[in-house]
């Protein structure tokens, strides 16, 4: 399954809901994009295993530190995980728009 499209991911933080939307262009077993919410705009890009991505992300707000994402693509719905750095970790989920 293609993750190519627009998205809008939701992130269960410690901080409460996140709401992010991305664009994703997958190229073999890698992909690139950009990612927009609260916190500004950022370029990615990451790796595809079948249908699941994964990249990180560094973040400096509310304090820096690095993302980890993984995301497995179904139909035009995904599901995941954030590695938040030392708090631990944060589900995913989005729909593809």
């Amino acid at each position: 399954m293609s993750a190519d499209g627009n998205w809008k991911i939701t992130i269960q933080s410690p901080m409460g809901a996140q709401e992010v939307e991305a664009s994703i262009k997958t190229s073999g077993d890698t992909f690139t994009g950009t990612t927009s919410g609260r916190m500004g705009e950022q370029t990615i890009e990451g790796k595809v295993d079948g249908d699941t991505l994964t990249w990180s992300s560094s973040i400096s707000q509310p304090m820096p530190m690095t993302l980890e994402f993984t995301a497995t693509v179904a139909g035009d719905a995904l599901t995941g995980n954030v590695k938040l750095g030392a708090f631990g970790n944060a589900p995913l989920s989005g729909v593809r728009v």
